[in-house]
This record gives structure tokens, C-alpha cells and sequence, in this order.
């Protein structure tokens, strides 16, 4: 009977586990994410094409979850979180709700930053992905279905590691890409993207992105962005407003041939561009990548994932195979190449750029010539996006940006119909209520 007090007090110890501890250091720093969106609905039923206003819209409410950076309130969540805000919401976990402006979002890391008026705020202590151990423990902690819970306190969920360094392969309609992806069996559901993936010291080492899941529930197999990349992107957002992409000048075999790494023994290389950083480093189409930046490099996934966390200036050393033999390069990172080159301005505000190989082989188009609508701004363009190339407008070829801007000046003020022919995603068409005032 004496020993029972004792044995109370060492189970109630006991309760205190690492677990709890990391939780505690970390969910003071922990938000949610309200966010406010406009969407256009059309008409569901026949009656609705007569009772239903032209061009409605409605409000739509989402929420995720987030974690304060810095003391002066800088906030990482997900770019998916904040896709088409009007108006965001940051909620601490005391339930003061603050105004937040969006300093940047990066849908292809699926980062997004955003900022709140604050002072001496609490801060989410900030880890590293690279030494994680596959089992260790590590906890989840967000705000699942926030807006059904009568309190701002954050959830908890625990788990292992599972897996580190997945690669997702992508979908037709997701425009991030999720590599290098932390993989975790703490339950994520909605609500907790863009919540901290914390480790047993209360460090985060990761920002709970996606999971697998036939039903949107967690099912135990849940991913998260390396923190490394989440401050790299974050730092960009806040500096630039934009994300400085890299550009090495190459390009490997692609999803078609995820296989082939087991019989090659690693990636081939299928183009690389005249001039460019791997044009410069000796690297040759037909060679094979076996290790980039450290790691082994087997599908076009892994070189995905190198090229996501390096930016301009930056140098990547690789090895790899010509016929029988191993060597080493080192290749340094440039900006893209639409980056770098002169733009032409017409219709006032649209910037157009002259395609050349290395733009050909950044973006991926099949035609030799032609203009890149770089960005549309206000022009009048019916028909026509950004990223378009434009190869021909009615029956003359375009050969340079110029070649455009001389066209359109020809049927200024007119309002003559004109046809434009353009390489969007791969395939070739023609906008043919295009006009230019």
C-alpha cells in the first residue's frame, strides 16, 4: 500500500512525454487561416439560366492553418490555402483575429506568405528536415475543421516519420510540384495545411501539405514540405513577391520513362541547350545523371527536386555516365531565360519575347519561331494568355516579337478581325475573335 503514492506520481510524471513538450513549445505560434474567396457559379438547372443573375458570385468561406515566422508577424501556410483570397483572416491561438496581407504565394512549392500587424508575437522554433529518421516520432498540429469547434486552441495529432525525400508524381490540374516530400503517418485532415510537422525537440521541420486519401480523411499517409524549402521560397516571397526560378539548360526523359533508371542506372539527359550552364559544365545529350547535389538521381522527379531548392547563382555538382565511364561537373544556376530576355511592349501594356532555343527548351514548346505572350496586362486580347506562343497571325509567320507589333499596328483603330495562331500546352490553334482597338 505504500508504494502507491509513489507509483501515482511516477505515472502521473510520465504523462509529460516528449510529445507533449514539443506540442507545448510550438502551439503558442500556431494559427488558422481564414480565407474569404468570390466564385463565379453558373447555372445548375434550366430555371437557374432565368432566375439566376448574370456573371453571380458568391462568397466562399475555407480555412487551413498556419505558424507565426517571425515576431513581427510574418505567417507560412499553404499556397492552395490562399488561392483567390479577398479577404484573409489570421487567428492566434488566444482567438485575437488579425487582418492579414498576402506578401507572395508560390503555387509551384505550394508556399505562401503572409503578414499580420503584431509585435513581440510567439514564433514557431525552426528545425531541419535533413538529418530525419525514418520512425521517429513527430506531431502534426493545425487546426482541422476549425470552423466546427467552438475554441481557437490548436489540434495535436502524433506519428512517425514514414518516409523522407517522396516524390509525388504529378496530376494533370495540380500546378505544384511535391518533391522531396517528408512523408508522415500523423493524421493531416483539412484544415491543417499549412500547419507546422514538428519533431520530439518542438522544432518544425516541415509545413503539412497534402495527404493520400479516397475519402479527404486522413488514412495515415500524409506529406509535408521540408522546411528548408518552405524558408527559401518564404524568403523570395518576402523579398520579391515572386520566386526566382533556376535554370540549368537541360532537360531529361520524363514521366513516360519512370522505369528506365533501373536499366540505365540513372537519368538520361535528352536535350540540353547551346550557351546554357550545362552547355558550359560539358554535359551532352544522350548522358546519363547519376548523382546531383549528393543524392541519387534515377527520375525526372529527383531532378525536379534539385532544381526546386536552388536558385540563381547557385552551384549543383553532378556525376555522371558517358558510355562507360563516370565524371564530375559542376553546374552553375542562372535565371530562366524569359527572365533574362528583352521584352517588346504592344497593345500598350502586353510584353512579348522572341523566341530562341533556350526559351524553346524552358518552356517546353514544339515550334522553332515565334513571340512569347510573356505577361497580357490590360491589353484588349480575346482569346489569347500568358505563356501563349504566337506563330502566326493570318497568313504571315512570326519570326520575332517585332513581327507581332507590326501586325497589330497595321489594323489599329480599325477594329478589323484578325487571326491569331498559337502554341498553348502543346497544341496548336487559332483564336479567331480577336480584335485590337
Amino acid at each position: 500500500m505504500q508504494d502507491r503514492p509513489q507509483l501515482s506520481g511516477d505515472i502521473a510524471q510520465s504523462r509529460y512525454s516528449a510529445i507533449v513538450t514539443a506540442a507545448a513549445r510550438v502551439a503558442p505560434a500556431v494559427v488558422s487561416v481564414n480565407v474569404v474567396r468570390r466564385e463565379r457559379r453558373g447555372p445548375a438547372t434550366v430555371w437557374d439560366q432565368f432566375l439566376m443573375p448574370r456573371g453571380y458570385e458568391r462568397l466562399v468561406q475555407g480555412l487551413g492553418s498556419g505558424f507565426i515566422a517571425t515576431a513581427d508577424g510574418v505567417v507560412i501556410t499553404n499556397q492552395h490555402v490562399t488561392e483567390g483570397a479577398d479577404q484573409i483572416v489570421v487567428t492566434t491561438r488566444d482567438g485575437t483575429d488579425f487582418d492579414a496581407e498576402l506578401l507572395g504565394e508560390d503555387p509551384l512549392t505550394d508556399i505562401a506568405v503572409l503578414k499580420i500587424a503584431g509585435a513581440n508575437l510567439p514564433t514557431a522554433p525552426l528545425g531541419s528536415s535533413y538529418d530525419l529518421v525514418i520512425g521517429e516520432w513527430v506531431i502534426a498540429i493545425g487546426n482541422p475543421y476549425g470552423y466546427l469547434l467552438g475554441n481557437t486552441e490548436p489540434s495535436v495529432t502524433a506519428g512517425v516519420i514514414s518516409a523522407v525525400g517522396r516524390d509525388l508524381i504529378p496530376s494533370g490540374d495540380d500546378p505544384g510540384i511535391y518533391v522531396g516530400m517528408i512523408q508522415t503517418d500523423a493524421a493531416i485532415n483539412p484544415g491543417n495545411s499549412g500547419g507546422p510537422l514538428v519533431n520530439a525537440l518542438g522544432e518544425v521541420v516541415g509545413v503539412n501539405s497534402s495527404i493520400f486519401s479516397s475519402s479527404g480523411g486522413s488514412v495515415g499517409i500524409g506529406f509535408a514540405i521540408p522546411i528548408e524549402r518552405a524558408l527559401r521560397v518564404a524568403d523570395e516571397l518576402r523579398r520579391f513577391s515572386t520566386v526566382r526560378r533556376s535554370w540549368v539548360g537541360l532537360d531529361v526523359a520524363g514521366q513516360d520513362r519512370l522505369r528506365d533508371w533501373k536499366e540505365s542506372g540513372g537519368l538520361e539527359i535528352t536535350q540540353v541547350a547551346s550557351g546554357s550552364p550545362a552547355d558550359r559544365s560539358g554535359l551532352r545529350a544522350g548522358d546519363v545523371l547519376v548523382s546531383t547535389a549528393g543524392q541519387a538521381t534515377r527520375t525526372f522527379l529527383d531532378w525536379e527536386a534539385v532544381l526546386l531548392d536552388v536558385g540563381p547563382g547557385d552551384s549543383i555538382p553532378v556525376v555522371y555516365r558517358r558510355g562507360n565511364r563516370e565524371r564530375s561537373a559542376t553546374v552553375v544556376v542562372e535565371d530562366l531565360p524569359t527572365t533574362r530576355a528583352e521584352r517588346i511592349a504592344t497593345l500598350g501594356d502586353m510584353q512579348l519575347i522572341t523566341l530562341t532555343p533556350a526559351i524553346k527548351l524552358e518552356r517546353g514548346f514544339q515550334s522553332d519561331q515565334g513571340a512569347l505572350i510573356y505577361s497580357l496586362g490590360e491589353a484588349t486580347a480575346v482569346g489569347l494568355r500568358a505563356g501563349d506562343l504566337i506563330i502566326q497571325i493570318n497568313r504571315q509567320r512570326i519570326a520575332r516579337a517585332e513581327d507581332v507589333t507590326e501586325m497589330f499596328n497595321r489594323v489599329r483603330g480599325s477594329r478589323t478581325s484578325i487571326v491569331v495562331y498559337v502554341e498553348r500546352d502543346g497544341r496548336l490553334f487559332a483564336t479567331r475573335a480577336f480584335y485590337v482597338s
